[in-house]
């Protein structure tokens, strides 16, 4: 299996990248400033250009040879809902458009936990964050035709992985998850796939493989 990771550059996405490339699968990290290469590859991936600002044309060539894409990108804290609409929305729509170009059917994104929840999103402090989420998502889910899954995590923290997971908690701003834990998740889907599921996550007492494989 060969997979397009999609932010590869991001706190996330280099736990992707080391955590996948670790299993032997073929890993392209996808990143938009050359500079970034070389991380990449210590992390065990190839890179790949890939610029979510261009057009969903423009990203199908990053996709030649590759039978999963995993959306990881953000905009990040520091910058403004402008970058988040331009990322967190409209590049995750278009990475979708292209994957569908490519002719490839198995796509993952890493969303968050709360989206579905509008009540959540006035408490969150970030709105315009879910709205971009909760809306890329809708389109994944209901313009696409990717066998696609949606990962939710909660509250991304640097903390050192555990290894366990709860699925489909309750929606709570103080539920958090490693971020190396998001990425076995994902490591685990592309293994295990969870065609048209959305799974909820925080972290807890399943060892992660078991929680995906009893989804």
């Amino acid at each position: 299996m060969t997979t397009l990771i999609i932010g590869a550059h991001g706190h996330v996405g280099q736990h992707i990248v080391k955590q996948l490339a670790a299993t032997g699968e073929t890993v392209y990290g996808g990143i938009r400033n050359a500079q970034q290469a070389d991380i990449i590859k210590d992390l065990g991936g190839q890179p790949r250009m890939f610029d979510l600002m261009g057009t969903a044309d423009a990203m199908v060539p990053a996709m030649n040879d590759v039978d999963t894409v995993i959306f990881s990108a953000g905009s990040g804290g520091s910058t403004g809902d402008d970058m988040t609409l331009n990322i967190d929305l409209d590049g995750a729509i278009k990475s979708m458009i292209a994957t569908e170009k490519a002719g490839i059917k198995r796509f993952i994104i890493v969303s968050a936990l709360g989206t579905d929840d509008r009540s959540f999103w006035e408490k969150s402090g970030i709105r315009p964050y879910y709205v971009a989420k909760y809306y890329a998502d809708e389109w994944l889910r209901h313009r696409t035709n990717l066998d696609y899954t949606i990962v939710r995590p909660g509250l991304l923290t640097n903390d050192d992985p555990t290894g366990k997971i709860t699925l489909a908690p309750e929606t709570s701003d103080t539920q958090s998850i490693a971020r190396a834990d998001v990425a076995a998740t994902v490591v685990a889907i592309v293994q295990h796939p969870l065609p048209g599921k959305t799974i909820e996550l925080v972290n807890g007492d399943v060892p992660v493989t078991d929680a995906v494989q009893s989804v």
